[in-house]
């Protein structure tokens, strides 16, 4: 019966997998003698949350995220909603995915790279602009993607990510290197996703981050998942409560607190972060500001916060004291480089949560905040000029009461910012000292009213249009004109045909057919030939170079109608190359020589057909090569080899008295049929054997289908990889 119960076909079972990502016993391969980069991690990510994977550099976060996403191999299983991913049909609308930068080409365009994405995933065209708008890009839509800065760039992978309107989104460390106004937009963009029933999971190094943003906290180390808990107990009992201030006397009053901690024989830490900021450890806002006012110092911020580890949490110590690890005796100070004394028990009860008694706040009112959106503590002054004001986590970040991914409440209006407290006379605001005198923090504004959410998701796509053999020609034609390198690919071609032709035509003895496709003897193939193969071999190597539809497959999807696609548009660019090449030689010669350069050659169609053939000839020899070899260079080697290797290879299988030619078999083909070849059909059959039967053609038609071949082969055994 408790196995009925947890069938997979069950309806409860069914209907908890569909609002979970399940990660179950991810294990990288290990290299050589060296331990797995990630051994047995399992772990769920819940809709309607912000699940965070928490880990110094190192404990293998990225790695399990690629796990998760089959970009790399190893051992375990992940569901998506109840499904692996590569049993889901079309995995950009269920994950979104930004791992790193955007992997597009430098010189697209914003707004293009977006629409060649929306033809990929099959959603309308208009999606591009609607996910710009919503990500703020609006105005940068024309720039390319190589003048992006960081912020911009993060943008972009966001906007990449939401453009199929996934259910789930998978981040890796994202707010690495962003400014703190971006990183905050970031976050409120996930927890919008989150809270419209989404399922974010993100992957960070810093412990603050994480309970800022995550509702749910997963910590690594070595590999493993040394903790899975709540964001509110994570912070209650991974992070240390600490006093952050800000005075332009920070020395002298570091000095004080450090006495007066002696004194009273308490275990009390000052850090000393840079400039005019210091976090004090093992005491509360109360006491610190009395130390500061009795001995006449200007505090200009003075607040409680939930720091990190303590001054001993390096970028060693921080995974050991998140997962909790005991630290060394004698920790390190990384603000400050000095040694630090062991923290032994207060005489006074810590807090459980971030605010304090001391700072009138309740649990589940947050201090006040200010219009801009950042995170303001409550403090004895105006903040200090030029200095950006530092985040806290509130009381409401670590309330263990707090649902998921429920926006914060804010003030009905911000209290304006008190004066400096002056060295002599004692402040008169009740706000700021008590009835015996005591220093405190003015108590915070509690909330009645919603924050107001100051971030927007593009609006869902509510219908999709069914998978269309047109998608792949639709995305190939956007990543072919996207950028400008096939049409300087194409303006050399007809530059140097056009001069080629008029050399030919001073120097002599070319017939007018090797004239007028500008293919001197000494060259094994034409300029247009030559251009036709090299954009082939771009149509395959720049989605290696540039792996736009690799994100959320691991490598290049080599599905037949991407491999359609791409042969029939370089079918079409070899065509067009071809006849715009002929035309333009033949009117420079005529504007140089005259007419009788130009004039038609009794065999036209027979030599029209054999140009047409070996140009797309080319071009479908250097996209199969690429996508073979993964390499433009290697796609245009191979269309290259066709005349110096196989051709004579061809030529001296061809060369004896036991070989048959093209028009015997031709002839035997007819009269063995019953019928007659309807319009002459023997002639065409004919004329084509003919063409085959030269070196070149045969030559070409044998690459082809060995190009092809291999191109099937590999493509299976990525399949059963």
């Amino acid at each position: 019966m408790q196995r009925a119960l947890w069938c997979p076909k069950n309806p409860i079972w069914r209907a908890i997998l569909h609002r979970v990502i399940q990660a179950i016993g991810l294990t990288s391969i290990a290299r050589k003698e060296q331990p797995p980069a990630v051994d047995n991690v399992s772990f769920e990510a819940h809709a309607g949350r912000v699940t965070a994977l928490l880990g110094a550099p190192g404990a293998g976060k990225t790695t399990a995220l690629r796990l998760m996403l089959e970009l790399q191999r190893g051992r375990g299983i992940t569901y998506f909603r109840g499904r692996p991913l590569h049993r889901i049909p079309h995995p950009a609308h269920e994950v979104g995915v930004l791992l790193g930068d955007v992997p597009g080409h430098p010189a697209r365009s914003v707004r293009g790279h977006l629409r060649m994405l929306c033809a990929a995933s099959g959603v309308p065209a208009r999606r591009a602009d609607e996910v710009l708008e919503a990500v703020g890009l609006v105005s940068l839509r024309d720039e390319r993607l190589g003048t992006l800065s960081r912020g911009m760039d993060r943008r972009l992978g966001l906007a990449c990510a939401l453009l199929p309107d996934p259910h789930t989104l998978v981040l890796d460390d994202p707010a690495r290197g962003l400014a703190v106004g971006e990183r905050r937009w970031l976050y409120d963009m996930l927890r919008e996703h989150a809270a419209q029933g989404g399922t974010v999971l993100c992957s960070t190094a810093d412990p603050k981050e994480a309970t800022r943003f995550a509702d749910h906290v997963v910590t690594l180390d070595g590999g493993r998942v040394v903790a899975d808990q709540r964001a509110a107990d994570f912070a209650r009992t991974r992070l240390r409560p600490r006093v952050v201030v800000r005075s332009p006397h920070a020395a002298r009053l570091s000095v004080l607190l450090a006495q007066r901690a002696r004194s009273a024989q308490r275990s009390v830490e000052v850090v000393r972060e840079g400039g005019n900021r210091l976090c004090v450890y093992g005491s509360t806002c109360a006491e610190v500001g009395e130390t500061a006012f009795r001995n006449g110092i200007v505090v200009h911020q003075l607040a409680d916060e939930v720091g990190d580890m303590g001054p001993g949490a390096g970028t060693g110590a921080e995974a050991s004291a998140a997962s909790g690890a005991q630290l060394p005796p004698a920790a390190i100070d990384v603000h400050s480089g000095q040694d630090a004394e062991p923290e032994v028990a207060a005489a006074e009860p810590e807090p459980e949560v971030a605010a304090t008694a001391d700072s009138g706040a309740e649990p589940g009112f947050p201090p006040s905040a200010p219009e801009a959106g950042a995170e303001a503590s409550p403090s004895t002054s105006a903040p200090e000029a030029g200095a950006e004001p530092e985040a806290s986590v509130s009381a409401s970040d670590s309330d263990p009461e707090r649902e998921p991914s429920t926006p914060a409440p804010a003030p009905e209006s911000a209290p304006a910012p008190e004066s400096a407290p002056a060295a002599s006379p004692p402040p008169e605001s009740p706000q700021e000292a008590s009835g015996d005198g005591t220093f405190q923090a003015a108590p915070p504004h509690r909330p009645t009213t919603p924050r107001p959410t100051t971030v927007t998701l593009p609006p869902p796509v509510l219908v999709r249009p069914a998978p269309t053999p047109l998608r792949p020609v639709r995305y190939e034609l956007r990543r072919a004109a996207g950028v400008a390198t096939g049409y300087i690919v194409g303006a050399c071609v007809l530059a140097v045909s056009a001069l080629a032709a008029v050399v030919l035509a001073r120097i002599g003895h070319t017939p007018q057919p090797r004239l007028l496709a500008a293919w001197p003897v000494e060259l094994p193939l034409p300029p247009a030939a030559l251009g036709a193969g090299l954009l082939g071999a771009l149509a395959f190597g720049d989605e290696f170079r540039h792996p736009a539809l690799a994100v959320d497959r691991g490598t290049v999807p080599r599905r037949l109608g991407l491999l359609t696609a791409k042969l029939f548009v370089a079918s079409l660019t070899a065509l067009a190359l071809a006849v715009l090449t002929v035309g333009c030689t033949a009117e420079v010669l005529y504007l140089v020589y005259g007419s009788e350069l130009v004039a038609l050659p009794e065999d036209w169609p027979a030599l029209t057909a054999g140009w047409l053939a070996l140009v797309t000839g080319c071009a479908w020899a250097g996209v199969l090569a690429a996508g073979v070899f993964r390499s433009t260079t290697a796609g245009l080697a191979a269309v290259v080899a066709v005349p110096l290797l196989v051709v004579p290879a061809v030529h001296k299988l061809s060369e004896g008295p036991s070989t048959r030619g093209p028009a015997p078999f031709a002839g035997r083909l007819r009269d063995g049929l019953p019928l007659r070849w309807p319009f002459g059909g023997e002639q065409h059959l004919e004329a084509l054997l003919r063409l085959l039967a030269q070196p070149v053609g045969g030559a070409m038609a044998l690459s082809v289908l060995a190009l092809l071949c291999a191109y099937a082969f590999t493509g299976l055994r990525s399949r059963v990889r």
